[in-house]
């Protein structure tokens, strides 16, 4: 039964950051386009703590995901190369969040080096690395 809760919980954690990861970089989009400095530094607040906010949901995804793995045991998760290769998308995956950080970052210091439309390209991005983690999870081809 504890495996269900740490399923459900997986789940639930990775749709808050999801959430979060699709929202950020819509923020960083209005904030490109920003001339007041007064509406940017408010751009810089909500990122910030959006950033902060969503990131223990990162950790939590990741944890409830290794607790699932443990549960099911190690034959199981060397039977499951669907999951190998849901680690390298979620590698991927992380590697996008700490990269917003890096935006998050350089938008509080006013160093913005992107246009609007990079934002909105990077918004988009990580659709399809959900899609297949959530396809690799759910069928599991492998």
């Amino acid at each position: 039964m504890y495996i269900l809760w740490f399923k459900a919980l997986h789940i639930f954690f990775m749709l808050a950051w999801m959430a979060g990861i699709f929202y950020l970089p819509r923020l960083f989009v209005y904030h490109a386009e920003a001339t007041s400095q007064e509406v940017k530094d408010q751009f810089k607040v909500m990122e910030r703590r959006l950033w902060f906010f969503v990131t223990p949901f990162a950790l939590l995804t990741l944890a409830f995901g290794v607790a699932l793995i443990v549960s099911y045991g190690s034959t199981w998760f060397k039977m499951s190369g669907w999951l190998h290769i849901k680690f390298m998308l979620l590698l991927a995956l992380y590697g996008y969040h700490f990269y917003l950080f890096k935006l998050v970052k350089q938008f509080s210091r006013d160093e913005n080096r992107h246009s609007a439309k990079f934002y909105r390209i990077i918004n988009e991005a990580p659709v399809l690395l959900i899609l297949a983690i959530v396809c690799l999870a759910v069928v599991k081809p492998l």
